[in-house]
Order: structure tokens, then C-alpha cells, then sequence
């Protein structure tokens, strides 16, 4: 099922995740291939959203192994953590744009994060927001923008240093049908860049014309239909 993509970026081995008494996650063991477009779907609650958190280390594992590009998360010194969530790229349901700061500072930020030299980080920012359509609305702060023109920031802040996995976490949850599209679109277009996408989602629309595997999860269990 992925055998052609050669080595799984993502591995998760018997992954629990309990909060106090409650259990979250229960003996999740997955590989995701470089390049998928997975669709991690369930009713609320289901564990998607903590699924998501364990790779870019949000969330400590309480058991099981989480391998992210050879790297296990549960051996992973506190130094490595910064150069591990480099390779990802975060959408969230509600956007978490700085209210304060302009578009443009807004991806921005990722890029000097990583230490980009000023010159490229002007050329990388144009060219996202080109890419997601809100170049002409790069000076605008978030909160004079509509719900579909921040989650199009969003994702262009999670483009903009060409990671390798991207996570979208419920990403048109408070979107309109064609704004719910459009970010479908770019999700798309991302991955067919060569980007893995992690996508989580309950919305039947998306996920019918998403086209990729599909994992659901119902009461922090995994079942797979391949």
C-alpha cells in the first residue's frame, strides 16, 4: 500500500495517549509514506486533534514509539525539538494568526525562525502569499479579514518554509462550503509538490473529493479503510 514511496516518514508503534484517567488514544500503530494524502476522520472527541499534536510533539506520548523522518520522539533531546518541528507546516481550525502583526509579518515569522537571510524571506513571503491569493492584502491585519482569507494566511504561513509534512487540523471547520474549497485546493496543490498532508476532518464533503487514505478513529481506535 505505499510500498513504492519507500520508507515511511511517519511510524507510530502502539501509541497510547491518556489524559488523567481518560483515554485519548489506544494502540495506534501506523506508518504514513512520504507523499500521502491522509484523511484522519471520526466524530468529535474521536482523538484526531491529539493524534496530530503527538508528531510535532504538542503532546508527549504516555506509551508506544513515534518515529518522525528516523527521528523517535521519545528519545528526542529538548534541543532537536525546534529542528524537528521544522518539518512541519500547522494549519489550525482557528487560524492562530498574530492579531497584532500585518499578513505579511504573520509568514513572515516561520521564515526568520529558521534563521532566513532578509532578502530571501521577502521573496519567500510574496511568493506564498501569490500562491494562496492575498498578496494584494499583505499589509491588512487578521482581524479586518474574513474566516476563508485568514485560513488562506494560514496556510501560506505553513507553506512558507517548504516543510516536508503538513498538518490540518479541522482546517475548514469554521469555513463556508467555498472557502472550505478553496483550502482543499491548496492542500492539494502542496502535496502534489511533494509534501505529505495530514489532514483531520469530519466534514464528509472534504472528504469525498479528498482522494486519499482514509483513517478513521472512533473512541481513540484506529480503523483503516484502505
Amino acid at each position: 500500500m505505499g510500498d513504492h514511496r519507500s520508507s515511511p516518514i511517519i511510524r507510530m508503534f502502539h501509541v497510547h495517549k491518556n489524559y488523567g484517567i481518560q483515554k485519548s488514544l489506544v494502540d495506534i500503530t501506523l506508518d504514513i509514506y512520504r507523499n500521502e494524502f491522509i484523511i484522519v476522520t471520526g466524530p468529535s472527541g474521536a482523538g484526531k486533534s491529539t493524534l496530530l499534536k503527538l508528531l510535532y510533539l504538542g503532546e508527549p506520548v504516555t506509551q508506544g514509539q513515534v518515529i518522525v523522518d528516523g527521528i523517535n520522539l521519545t528519545r528526542i533531546s529538548r534541543r532537536r525539538i525546534p529542528h524537528l518541528r521544522r518539518n512541519f507546516g500547522i494549519i489550525f481550525q482557528d487560524y492562530k494568526l498574530i492579531p497584532t502583526k500585518t499578513v505579511f509579518s504573520n509568514v513572515a515569522l516561520v521564515l526568520e525562525a529558521m534563521g532566513e537571510k532578509r532578502r530571501l524571506i521577502q521573496k519567500k513571503v510574496h511568493s506564498v502569499l501569490r500562491t494562496v491569493e492575498m498578496e494584494h492584502k499583505q499589509e491588512a491585519l487578521p482581524p479586518s479579514l474574513s474566516g476563508g482569507e485568514q485560513q488562506r494566511v494560514a496556510v501560506a504561513r505553513a507553506i512558507a518554509g517548504s516543510p516536508r509534512i503538513i498538518l490540518a487540523d479541522e482546517p475548514t471547520g469554521s469555513l463556508d462550503p467555498d472557502s472550505a474549497g478553496n483550502i482543499m485546493t491548496l492542500l492539494k496543490g502542496v502535496h502534489q509538490k511533494g509534501a505529505t498532508v495530514i489532514l483531520a476532518t469530519h466534514d464528509r464533503m472534504l472528504i469525498e473529493n479528498a482522494g486519499g487514505r482514509i483513517i478513521h478513529l472512533v473512541q481513540g481506535q484506529m480503523s483503516e479503510n484502505a
